[in-house]
């Protein structure tokens, strides 16, 4: 295995971690442990090249600190990527070679599930690095973090409704759900409790049918999900979807979702803004999962009431982060990354 560095003003330290006896090339990217150690999940997709991975990893860790901090954790920001086909190329010796390189950066980042891992996949991580969240046993195993980061996201979606539309009830109102994976599976569970009509798309069209049929919603195809006419969206799928290109084109009154880094560049708050789209931050309102995973970095006990309690609090920042930005009439990302700004000099002065 060859682990090596890369050069970088924006972040800590990144790594490229390659291993050709089990196809493995991948990327390591601690933004800061200015809170504490890095923490941002494991991701595996089969990524167009390695610049392509890069930006990626740059932008999750990137993140994931603002995330951490927003939630209120003694947590810094940092994410690891997979390039390939998880489907295809995921093996146990691939996976070990790749904790191998998480142990070698002596604890300043821990993984966790993401994009492409399961439960199981972090256990078997688990057997070459100590510094792994979301197994699915041991006294501290926070599990799948997937119903937790859902359940942030309908309580986002609830406040964001509340502010927009004047009640958080979702009874009658529409919700467009980009990306049908676990959370957005979760998601659309509790949206369709709570009384929601649903509008839905995934890139695996047989899994649009079976959600569709599941909870009597209407089928997108996911060229389309982004211009569906819908009260809410919820991106639930990749990244930087909300742009110069798409965001003329959007039919709703808020956009609240759990996908990472939603918004292509920061002018693109700025954008939904001045259309009048209410914009939950993603790293706001997707927190849960990192809250649930947190237990099992901490050693939380009592790890029900405690994720209870950092949900509660993290959709009260959320309120706050709304009405601070009604008031000064900007975009709520703006608001959101300041007041994380602020705190992070804080912790460094």
């Amino acid at each position: 295995m060859r682990i090596s560095s890369i050069k970088t003003t924006t972040h800590e330290e990144v790594v490229r971690v390659e291993a050709a006896e089990c196809g493995l090339l991948g990327f390591i990217a601690i933004h800061s442990t200015r809170l504490g150690p890095a923490a941002g999940g494991l991701r595996m997709r089969p990524y167009p090249d390695e610049a392509a991975a890069l930006e990626d990893v740059l932008r999750l860790s990137r993140g994931m600190t603002y995330k951490n901090a927003a939630a209120g954790l003694p947590l810094g920001g940092g994410k690891a990527v997979i390039i390939g086909d998880p489907a295809q190329l995921k093996s146990p010796a691939l996976l070990a070679a790749f904790a191998q390189a998480i142990e070698e950066l002596g604890g300043r980042y821990w993984t966790a599930e993401d994009m492409g891992m399961t439960p199981a996949d972090m256990a078997q991580v688990a057997t070459a690095t100590r510094f792994v969240a979301g197994l699915p046993d041991g006294p501290f195993a926070s599990g799948d973090p997937s119903p937790v980061t859902a359940r942030g996201i309908f309580n986002g979606i609830r406040t964001t409704a509340r502010h927009r539309f004047g009640a958080p009830d979702l009874a009658g109102r529409t919700v467009a759900v980009q990306g049908l994976g676990h959370v957005g599976e979760n998601l659309c569970a509790l949206l369709h409790g709570d009384g929601a009509r649903l509008v839905v798309a995934d890139i695996d069209s047989a899994r649009t049918r079976a959600m569709a049929q599941r909870f009597g919603a209407a089928p997108a195809a996911p060229d389309a999900i982004l211009a569906a006419e819908a009260d809410i969206l919820a991106p639930c799928a990749i990244g930087a979807i909300l742009n110069a290109d798409s965001i003329p084109a959007l039919r709703v009154g808020a956009v609240a979702g759990g996908a990472n880094n939603q918004l292509a560049t920061p002018e693109d708050g700025a954008r939904l803004h001045a259309r009048g789209i209410l914009y939950a931050p993603d790293f706001v309102i997707n927190a849960g999962g990192i809250i649930n995973a947190a237990t099992e970095i901490l050693r939380i006990t009592g790890r029900e009431a405690w994720v209870a309690d950092k949900l509660a609090t993290l959709d009260a920042t959320l309120d706050r982060i709304l009405a601070r930005a009604a008031r000064l009439s900007v975009s709520p990302n703006e608001v959101a990354e300041q007041i994380v700004d602020e705190q992070l000099a804080q912790q460094a002065a």
